[in-house]
């Protein structure tokens, strides 16, 4: 696991988010595209995993593309994120994209120490974890979730599920009074990752503003 730190070191919002090894040279369009709805300053931990599969996931599960069966490494890797955010005076919030967004929304439920959660075109068709958010509940306060229009459109049956499953967290986060919003965006799943993570962040930080 690497750790690569960007904006005002001093901050003190800051933004925790999983990313491969591809997305860190992607950071800086995603701070930009933040800071034109958000204008306060703020840092972004960025946490290049070794193994994108293995270390994001809650649980195992059989794999979907290609042969990387799902590992159960995200334990472990919330362990190493709780240790870059002991600074009780900095106000934290999770987020990413994919199983990256999957990865956040898991983490609010197992800690409190986010204030909102924004989960992008999340990962939540992964097998258990509709049943796992209703026997858990999430400990932060503001969750932002989005998907593609077409992401649900998929042959493979598993991902398929994608859009229902949204459909049902939102219902279930809103039910349970918290401040939670479902944002649909044009395209599949691998379109405008990096915008959609920006809006997703800055949807969660301007919701807690007030209290900053």
């Amino acid at each position: 696991m690497t750790v690569h730190e960007f904006g005002n070191p001093e901050a003190d919002i800051v933004l925790v988010q999983a990313v491969d090894e591809h997305d860190p040279a992607l950071i800086e369009s995603e701070i930009k595209a933040i800071r034109e709805s958000f204008p306060n300053e703020f840092k972004l931990i960025a946490i290049e995993v070794d193994g994108w599969n293995a270390d994001l996931s809650p649980w195992r599960a059989p794999a979907v593309f290609g042969n990387a069966d799902f590992g159960d490494g995200a334990e472990s890797t919330l362990r190493e994120i709780k240790k870059l955010c002991a600074d009780g005076s900095k106000t934290y919030f999770i987020g990413g994209y994919s199983l990256a967004g999957l990865f956040a929304l898991w983490a609010a439920h197992e800690t409190d120490i986010f204030k909102g959660v924004a989960a992008a075109s999340p990962s939540i068709w992964f097998p258990g974890f509709s049943e796992y958010m209703k026997e858990h509940k999430i400990q932060s306060a503001s969750v932002y979730l989005s998907l593609g229009d077409r992401e649900e459109k998929t042959r493979k049956p598993v991902m398929s599920t994608v859009g229902g499953r949204i459909r049902e967290a939102y219902g279930y986060l809103k039910e349970n009074g918290i401040d939670c919003v479902l944002e649909w965006n044009q395209g599949n799943h691998f379109k405008d990752a990096v915008i959609r993570t920006a809006k997703a962040f800055a949807w969660v930080m301007s919701r807690q503003n007030k209290d900053l």
